[in-house]
């Protein structure tokens, strides 16, 4: 082999990236891809029914979900030319009130399996490879927890040989490999965000939100270590909270705003509070001090922000992009807009500062982009999903 190849697969190698679970390894929203470039340009385009779900992605194949015509399906598809591998379907609610309804948690791929929660309390492990079922239950019938005004939203987490899955007033675990139930909390109505996992301390703890607070949570016994009212209209704390050393960030809309809160402590200390930035549901991402986000309702006047992360401090707002979702990667925003127009843009606190804008979609699109190896992966409600290549 001759050295400039060599090197050229070393380099390919150290840029890519999987997308395994929601937010990514990292829980935060940020990829440690680097770009290929700031152009994109369409690979493949599949149709996976009505929903919200995100994407992940590992060994060359993407997960998704979706509803068409009285059935959720869990798709597994491959990355280079979108054709199915697997996929699996089940009978289930459109959902759609209020909105289109469909399918709202993003699989989570770990060691081999693919986990899935559907919004009405269906557990499923698939081999992530086959699409085979190696365990199911409805998690909802057997702890008997409320069903959400928009059902279950938060991925499953991994934690050890633990499922943990934001059902109940404080969550539910399983046995990831059997899905025996290890610990339930009370029937009340849970959050809409991810189990997120957090060390503070040197304690690992879980944070999930539910209709009323955000809670750390013991994630080998479900005992609750701190609570922190978080009351919202209709219950929606769905954005995911940001850690940053023994600070952590929170966020929901309908006019409720956004607070930072200290944990080094026994109990939660406010340090600030605020309503600059009102995630209603798609998250911020942390870069260099700096909160990136969605702020305010959809529907409504609603604007991409950034504000200092230590004092809720506005740096800047762009009213012309909108309500939109995003993450991050090689020091830049990709935001994908309501309208489903990608942005690309600098991670500068200064300014906002886009380098790229590109309609990919029509349609309602609130789902977060992913960027996985060298691709994008975008989708509107209807269930009209795109992979672009950065270039």
């Amino acid at each position: 082999m001759k050295i400039p190849l060599l090197l050229l697969m070393f380099a390919s190698a150290a840029t890519a990236a999987d997308w395994p679970v929601w937010r990514g390894t990292n829980h935060d929203g940020i990829s440690s891809e680097k770009l290929a470039g700031t152009a994109v340009k369409k690979l493949w385009e599949a149709k996976i029914g009505i929903g919200f779900a995100s994407f992940t992605v590992a060994a060359g194949r993407v997960y998704t979900t979706g509803h068409a015509d009285g059935k959720d399906t869990v798709y597994c598809l491959d990355t280079a030319s979108g054709k199915p591998v697997w996929k699996h379907e089940y009978a289930a609610d459109l959902g759609d009130k209020y909105y289109e309804g469909g399918t709202s948690a993003t699989p989570t791929i770990e060691d081999g399996k693919a986990y899935h929660l559907s919004r009405w309390g269906d557990l499923i492990c698939f081999d992530a490879a086959t699409g085979k079922i190696v365990w199911q239950k409805n998690i909802q019938k057997e702890t008997e927890a409320d069903i959400p005004d928009w059902g279950f939203a938060g991925s499953p987490l991994v934690a050890g040989k633990l499922l943990i899955v934001n059902v109940g007033k404080a969550g539910t675990a399983v046995e990831k490999a059997t899905g025996k139930t290890v610990w339930t909390s009370g029937k009340a109505n849970s959050g809409y965000c991810t189990p997120y996992p957090i060390t503070v301390n040197g304690k690992a703890q879980v944070v999930l939100s539910s209709g009323r607070a955000y809670k750390g949570i013991d994630p080998t016994n479900g005992k609750v270590l701190w609570e922190y009212t978080w009351s919202t209209s209709y219950g929606v704390n769905a954005a995911d909270p940001i850690l940053s050393g023994t600070q952590l960030f929170i966020s929901s809309g309908y006019n409720k705003g956004c607070a930072l809160l200290d944990l080094s402590s026994a109990e939660p200390k406010e340090i600030w509070r605020s309503r600059v930035m009102k995630n209603q549901f798609n998250s911020s991402v942390l870069i260099d001090g700096h909160l990136y986000g969605s702020d305010g309702d959809e529907g409504k006047a609603a604007s991409l922000k950034c504000i200092d992360f230590a004092t809720g401090t506005e740096k800047w707002s762009a009213a012309d992009v909108g309500f939109c979702s995003l993450m991050a990667a090689d020091g830049k925003l990709i935001i994908m807009t309501a309208k489903g127009e990608l942005i690309i843009a600098k991670a500068n606190p200064t300014k906002f500062e886009p380098i790229s804008r590109t309609p990919v979609l029509t349609g309602r699109c609130w789902t977060a982009p992913v960027l996985a190896n060298g691709h994008i992966f975008v989708r509107n409600a209807a269930g009209d999903m795109v992979c672009l290549a950065a270039q």
